[in-house]
């Protein structure tokens, strides 16, 4: 039976070409092309026209390949009747790019073979046109184990394994990933490869020996690269929570994943705050300690009020000393000058605690912005999310997954993001009508002026309770009760602003029950604005009573740390109404669902409270390592904890969001929401307290001083009257510090890169949309030269 001729359009692979290419925006150029791109294909295909209608009539119905209705529903007629060119246009498909993949696999594996020569022979010896007319190869050479194109399957595949061994590595390795074949054809070259390097008689001819000195660095460069891989893979497997992370991911999708990468963020600062203030302040003054009078037994109760015998030691501010430690002039207490510490340096103590300070709230900074910068462009980047579900359905799968517990794993993790897509495309698509809309908005008007009324209630409710308390601890200390009793009664201000704090979100989902938000994730986003202000409005008022109440702290010890032990507590209260909020609220609630309701749901995983929980609590950690040096390690043992408290309650007691919603920027609000209000808050804080509070006359390292800001200014005047030659040193704070104007031009030099940064993303949208165009256009394109095929057969029916 005759065949019709296969025709191709051969195309350079280089891609350096000698003219200029017609631009797509050339309209008249482009159709020129397409007329020569058709005429060539008409003049391949008249030839075969008459013997295809021979055919047609004698060949069954049942050898034509099978028909997707969704491609040809725009190219068959509207009577039901085949289409002349109906089996033409066939054809020409089948033999289109797309459609040669993993059915052509002689010509997939001829294209290879002869791009593996050109590699070989560009690496192996100098160009054509370099050599002499006699040293040029010789046509009459080549035959069927040269020509892939007269070879069999087997042949080409032998012939691109043998032009594959003569490769280096690292180009075999590229070509093999980018050949268009099975995993298990690409598997068969490589066995033959293997056989063929392994098998000294399959070895390339032209092949020399390999010399002992070649063979042992082969051996040793093998070696080092098997080393540096597993030390990546062991890196990889160190990453703290990682199999954790995924298997949240799986189950319970990227809006319950974003809380724990958000505490996993957390942990970090407070490591790195730690490490600061371990290295620099806390190490050192424990190696030199002040001397403490009669220090009080541990009772346990520390543990929760942190007074008691942890007032003066390493963990509030009041222990450390104002002195130089390991000061050469200093003398022992005989009298004498003690000589095995005169060869070692001096550590200027009030000068290391404040800059130390300071550096810790400069490389948070850094980091928190870092962190921004990097959530954005990964969440904002890409634009709209239209192709995203074709990506996930033909290109998720990760195909070096073999294990069987990791196999389930990924499948449950693309089937929930499956979800969340499909779930996001189902809101875009159910608008509001105008009288849903209006009516929406009057219960949002209504909810949020029920939750500003509450939040207003709460802040009056502490302002007076503290009042009541700080009355009552006056008059305890007066009648010099117990000491039990007065810890305790330390306790009532944390014990009420933690239960109100975990009592009023319930209170908030009971509003946005009522509201009905268009999407679960502006359900989250509301309910965290108003936990959000909640909470910052009672951290102010607490900051503000701290430092009014200074003075009469003061009387009896050090202000900063009665504010370093009320942090303390407030901390630590915090910690243990979140195990009761998990407890009661997650483990008990499913009890009573399973047990007395009889039904199949759980509780859910309620983001907005736990992600404010967090910040709260590093908001109270920053605002207390001024007063608390050691508080960013209490942090951190209750960030550890709350992770597998959290992930086994998750585990046990939550289900998956009923309402799947993708994630894409919770991470990005997070981090935003820790800087401002929360950090910036917390810098001010701290920032006033340095510049204009002044510190305890009796305690502390900046004792005797105005303000705590006057440290760096006594330490250069220190250094002036010891070397007059270094006078020059005292313009540094003066200037840069004092002076605003370099303040101003650090603030633009920010404001620039920012901005700077933001027309970078509008420029990556609008390239963004501009490719989405492209791709379009060239779908109309083929659709244009389908037409355009049609047309050419049925002028040459009628011709004919």
């Amino acid at each position: 039976m005759s065949q019709l001729p296969a025709f191709t359009l051969r195309v350079p692979e280089n891609t350096e070409s000698d003219g200029q290419e017609p631009s797509p925006d050339n309209e008249g150029a482009l159709h020129s092309s397409f007329c020569e791109l058709i005429e060539e294909q008409s003049s391949l295909v008249a030839g075969a026209i008459e013997m295809e209608l021979q055919e047609r009539s004698r060949e069954p119905s049942a050898l034509l390949p099978p028909l997707d209705p969704m491609a040809t529903a725009g190219l068959e007629p509207k009577q039901g009747e085949q289409h002349p060119g109906y089996a033409t246009t066939l054809r020409i498909l089948a033999n289109m790019p797309s459609h040669t993949i993993g059915r052509s696999r002689g010509a997939i594996i001829s294209q290879y073979y002869n791009r593996t020569a050109r590699l070989r022979r560009r690496s192996s010896r100098p160009s054509l046109q370099q050599l002499s007319h006699t040293a040029r190869p010789s046509l009459r050479q080549y035959d069927l184990e040269s020509d892939p194109t007269n070879a069999t399957l087997a042949d080409k595949q032998s012939l691109l394994a043998k032009e594959l061994l003569s490769l280096p590595p690292a180009q075999r390795s590229q070509v093999l990933l980018e050949v268009p074949l099975s995993l298990e054809e690409k598997r068969s070259l490589r066995r033959q490869l293997s056989q063929r390097r392994s098998t000294p008689g399959l070895r390339v001819h032209s092949s020399e020996p390999t010399s002992p000195c070649a063979w042992c660095q082969d051996c040793i460069v093998l070696g080092c690269r098997t080393l540096w891989y597993r030390f990546l893979a062991l890196i990889h497997a160190a990453q703290p929570w990682h199999y954790a992370l995924k298997q949240i991911s799986g189950r319970f999708g990227s809006s319950v994943l974003s809380y724990f990468l958000f505490l996993k963020t957390l942990l970090l600062f407070n490591i790195i705050s730690f490490l600061l203030l371990l290295v620099f302040v806390v190490a050192l003054q424990a190696a030199y300690p002040p001397a403490v009078a009669s220090p009080r037994p541990f009772t346990g109760l520390e543990l929760l009020t942190g007074a008691g015998s942890f007032t003066h030691s390493l963990l509030y501010y009041g222990y450390y000393s104002n002195t130089t430690l390991n000061d050469p002039s200093a003398s022992s207490p005989s009298g004498s000058t003690s000589p095995s510490r005169a060869t070692q340096l001096p550590y200027n103590m009030p000068l290391a605690y404040m800059f130390t300070i300071g550096a810790n709230f400069f490389a948070t900074c850094i980091l928190l912005m870092y962190s921004m910068y990097h959530s954005f462009l990964k969440s904002y980047r890409v634009g709209s999310s239209t192709g995203v579900l074709a990506i996930k359905i033909f290109s998720a799968w990760d195909f070096k997954v073999v294990q069987r517990h990791s196999v389930k794993l990924q499948s449950e993790n693309i089937c929930t993001q499956l979800k969340e897509l499909l779930a996001e495309q189902r809101l875009r698509s159910c608008p509001l009508s105008l009288p849903q809309r209006l009516r929406h908005i009057t219960v949002l008007l209504l909810a949020w002026l029920l939750a500003l009324g509450t939040v207003l209630g709460c802040v009056v409710a502490v302002y007076y309770f503290s009042e009541l308390m700080h009355m009552v601890q006056q008059k305890q200390g007066a009648a010099a009760g117990s000491v039990w009793l007065q810890e305790g009664v330390l306790l009532a201000l944390p014990f009420v602003v933690s239960l109100l704090n975990t009592l009023m979100p319930h209170f908030y989902n009971l509003l946005a029950a009522w509201e009905k938000q268009d999407s679960p994730e502006a359900e989250v986003y509301v309910a965290i604005c108003r936990n959000l202000l909640l909470k910052m409005v009672v951290l102010g008022l607490l900051c503000y009573q701290w430092l009014s109440r200074r003075l009469v702290c003061s009387a009896k010890e050090c202000w900063e740390t009665c504010v370093g032990q009320d942090l303390y507590r407030f901390v630590v209260m915090d910690f243990i109404f979140t195990l009761l909020d998990t407890g009661f609220g997650e483990l008990l609630w499913r009890l009573i669902l399973e047990k007395k309701l009889k039904s199949k749901r759980r509780p859910e995983f309620d983001i907005a409270q736990n992600v404010l929980e967090l910040i709260y609590g590093q908001t109270l950690t920053w605002l207390g390592v001024l007063f608390a040096p050691l508080l960013p390690a209490v942090q951190v043992v209750k960030l550890l904890l709350l992770f597998y408290i959290k992930k086994t309650s998750l585990m046990q007691n939550c289900q998956s969001p009923s309402k799947p919603w993708q994630a894409s920027h919770m991470s990005t609000v997070f981090i935003t929401l820790l800087f401002f209000p929360s950090f910036l808050g917390a810098a001010i804080f701290v920032s006033y307290t340095i510049w204009w509070e002044k510190p305890s006359e009796t305690c502390g390292p900046f004792r005797g001083l105005q303000t705590i800001y006057q440290t760096p200014k006594v330490w250069v005047e220190l250094l002036e009257e010891s070397n007059p030659n270094i006078a020059w040193f005292g313009w540094i704070p003066q200037y840069l510090v004092e002076n605003t104007v370099f303040l101003f031009f650090l603030t633009g030099m920010v404001l620039a890169v920012i901005y700077f940064n933001i027309q970078v993303l509008r420029g990556q949208r609008q390239i963004i949309c501009l490719l989405e165009e492209q791709i379009a256009n060239e779908g109309e394109d083929k659709k244009f030269l389908i037409q355009r095929i049609h047309c050419i057969y049925d002028d040459k029916v009628h011709c004919a």
